[in-house]
């Protein structure tokens, strides 16, 4: 994955809330810290985002961004 944003980091989706257009999703990034970011649901289906996946947050300015290989 090559990406302009410099702050990409690594984590594991605790918990995928979908709503009826945009999901929260919840990472854990180690140390007890958990990252959430709000997607839309299309996204998370794209992703294959579930419980237990390796996946990436990807900040750059405001925005948190969720990201897999």
């Amino acid at each position: 994955m090559k990406l302009s944003a410099r702050n990409i980091v690594p984590g594991t989706v605790l918990k995928v809330t979908k709503g009826a257009t945009t999901s929260h999703v919840r990472i854990d990034i180690g140390g007890g810290q958990v990252i959430t970011s709000s997607i839309t649901n299309e996204a998370v289906d794209e992703l294959g985002l579930k419980e237990g996946g390796k996946a990436y947050a990807v900040i750059k300015a405001s925005d948190v961004m969720i990201a897999v290989d």
